[in-house]
């Protein structure tokens, strides 16, 4: 008689005698294999497809994608990571190993083997799939999911949920699952970003003007009932009053716009422009972005900075996403450790 293969997938065999209790997937958004216009193709095809990313009408939204924008956008958006990458590769992917490593080695010493961590990419490689496999195989018995994205968006946060769920529903028995969708508010994090624009303002002066530049949006999201912009700007809040700032010395942007429809304002580049006026030195933050990548060590450390010098402007400096610094760790640890430990 043949043996029935299941719709649902189970490794009870494979999981005795685990040791891992706790599984800890970490993610961002992703990064092409290489900066070659075939990997930006495959890259962009993923994410780009993504129904949260893009709501235009699917059909007509298909069309233009596979018609026009990966015949085009590949080629200029290879040249753009070629300028940024590393020996040891996309500097995203690179940093975001290193968090997992540095959180990994702080839970290990908190809780031993007991937990278990993985780092995967929405878009990309590692997988989600890939990543929740290993985890599986661990046996854990649960499963704390945490997007390094702290301002919750449908299209980040919401669209990791989507792949999360729609590969462990495969599954024949199904963990504890506990799925972080922000932390924009995290007293830590925040005091993070303050020290990091404390430490810059120690070595190079009070800027005219600090600009928090965070990832644009189409503004149809906010309209519809996304939270991205509320979440943004209570990050911005809290931050200037632990900076001690008050509103002239501050402004909140958006950057990374494309298409046609009118995105989340004011615009990061428009805003410099404006700001080389009366503004001689102005210095750079997103605090959107967990790790430094394309959007921040091309667009704003360079492509910026090329817009405020030629609109008049002086001194621009960017100062660094928090990466692997150590009050960030702490931040991420405390934010697990609390869902360890619920």
């Amino acid at each position: 008689m043949p043996k029935f293969s299941g719709r649902f997938h189970g490794r009870t065999k494979e999981i005795h005698n685990k040791t891992a209790k706790v599984g800890v997937l970490l993610t961002n958004l992703g990064t092409p294999e290489a900066p070659t216009a075939s990997a930006l193709r495959r890259y962009l095809g993923e994410f780009l497809s993504d129904p949260r990313v893009v709501e235009i009408p699917r059909l007509i939204w298909l069309i233009i994608l596979h018609g026009i924008i990966l015949r085009v956008r590949p080629k200029k958006s290879a040249k753009l990571y070629e300028s940024i990458w590393t020996p040891s590769g996309s500097p995203l992917l690179v940093i975001s190993q290193q968090q997992k490593d540095e959180v990994a080695k702080v839970l290990t010493e908190k809780y031993g083997d007991d937990v278990r961590v993985e780092l995967a990419m929405r878009y990309g490689k590692p997988s989600i799939s890939e990543a929740l496999d290993r985890l599986q195989l661990a046996g854990v018995s649960k499963i704390i999911t945490l997007p390094l994205y702290p301002q919750y968006a449908g299209p980040t946060v919401g669209s990791t949920f989507d792949a999360v769920v729609n590969k462990i529903k495969s599954w024949r028995w199904i963990p504890s699952l506990s799925f972080i969708s922000g932390y924009h508010d995290n007293p830590k994090y925040i005091a993070a970003l303050a020290e990091s624009v404390n430490k810059h303002i120690a070595e190079h002066g009070k800027p005219d003007k600090l600009v928090l530049s965070f990832h644009g949006m189409p503004k149809y999201f906010l309209e519809q009932g996304d939270p991205y912009y509320c979440c943004c700007a209570k990050t911005t809040r809290l931050l200037m009053a632990a900076l001690a700032f008050t509103e002239d010395d501050f402004v909140m942007t958006f950057q990374s716009r494309f298409g046609k429809a009118e995105w989340l304002q004011p615009y990061t580049d428009v805003t410099l422009i404006d700001l080389a006026a009366n503004n001689k030195h102005v210095a750079i933050i997103s605090p959107a972005f967990s790790a430094d990548c394309l959007e921040t060590l091309e667009e704003l450390v360079h492509e910026n900075r090329d817009m405020f010098i030629g609109a008049g402007g002086e001194t621009y400096h960017y100062i660094p996403a928090l990466n692997t610094d150590e009050m960030h760790i702490d931040a991420i640890v405390d934010i697990i450790s609390a869902e360890i430990t619920h």
